[in-house]
């Protein structure tokens, strides 16, 4: 489905000091400096994934995207995606993808949503009857039928991104890039959007590629994580393959029925204690929670009890101490 092997980019950033003088020398001798924005990356992904690429700012996450949409040219690598090299076969590459970056738009600031969309529908070449069905789905999916009339730029941000997927969308792409499709937007737009790229994934096989710095965006909806830092890919692999790398405590709070005897469990460490509430850290190497629960309806008449995994967050942050980026 997609290739990319070896692919490299580096930028020149003009380079000089503040205030008038540092201007007039630059015009005539300007310094540059040379910034690697990808050093021989390489992965593949099939059909039907849902892959979120991380990696702090700077890492390299956009102009990978920028590359195998065919937006950007690399040094140096190769990339096939569906049996085109995205900046060589341009027409017949972007006939299969969709690509939504969060501060960027596709549609026209000025006129109606639908007549960016009917533009789109010329652009791409797309038969009256395949639109029509599109924008059907579109609309009611991403609750699109109060928006199609209004100027983009009265529109919320919110609303703008909701229009701006369904724009990629329309011409039934095979692959969906997403650059930062949440950022900035409440918590009901988030959970709108999250859950129709779950549904053109299921029903569609819809490819999706989702770089964003919102964890939780990754851990609703992505299976494989790709960790880019530096230019160079870090680590290629599962989700739950990462929790249990770097998860090791989960906490266990019970309510029980009023109890003041000492509770002393093997390893576990209590957090704090009430006449009816216990938060425990249970060390997972040691023991284990459904362990930990049956050793406490011994000691306690439980009313309730929840369980709190590490926050993906902090795994994140623990991941890119670790490679130090």
């Amino acid at each position: 489905m997609i290739e990319v092997d070896s692919l490299s980019k580096s930028f020149k950033v003009a380079k000089r000091g503040a205030g008038i003088g540092a201007a007039v020398k630059s015009i005539f001798n300007p310094q540059y400096t040379t910034t690697k924005a990808l050093d021989d990356v390489s992965f593949k992904i099939n059909e039907g994934e849902i892959v979120g690429y991380i990696g702090p700012n700077g890492a390299g996450k956009s102009t990978t995207i920028k590359i195998i949409s065919g937006i950007l040219v690399p040094d140096s690598g190769k990339c096939n995606i569906l049996g085109n090299t995205p900046w060589i076969n341009r027409v017949s590459h972007v006939k299969n993808i969709g690509v939504v970056f969060g501060q960027r738009s596709q549609l026209w600031w000025d006129v109606p949503v639908i007549d960016s969309f009917n533009l789109l529908k010329d652009i791409y070449k797309i038969p009256e009857i395949a639109f029509n069905d599109n924008l059907e789905l579109l609309t009611t999916t991403l609750d699109l039928s109060n928006l199609l009339s209004t100027p983009v730029r009265q529109l919320s941000l919110g609303q703008r991104m909701r229009c701006e997927i369904g724009a990629s969308l329309l011409h039934n792409p095979k692959i969906l890039f997403l650059d930062e499709p949440t950022i900035g937007l409440d918590a009901v737009s988030k959970i709108a959007v999250r859950n129709f790229i779950k549904t053109i994934n299921k029903e569609k096989s819809v490819t999706v590629i989702l770089t964003t710095h919102d964890m939780n965006d990754i851990e609703a909806l992505a299976e494989r994580i790709i960790l880019i830092g530096k230019g160079q890919i870090l680590l290629d692999g599962t989700l739950s393959e990462l929790k249990s790398r770097f998860v090791n405590h989960k906490t266990v709070i019970v309510d029980f029925a009023d109890n003041n005897d000492d509770i002393h469990i093997e390893g576990t460490t209590t957090i704090s204690r009430s006449k009816e509430r216990l938060t425990l850290s249970v060390d997972l190497e040691r023991i284990k929670v459904s362990e930990v629960i049956g050793l406490l309806s011994d000691k306690l008449d439980i009313l309730d009890v929840s369980i709190e995994s590490r926050p993906i967050e902090e795994i994140i942050v623990d991941l890119y101490r670790e490679y130090q980026i």
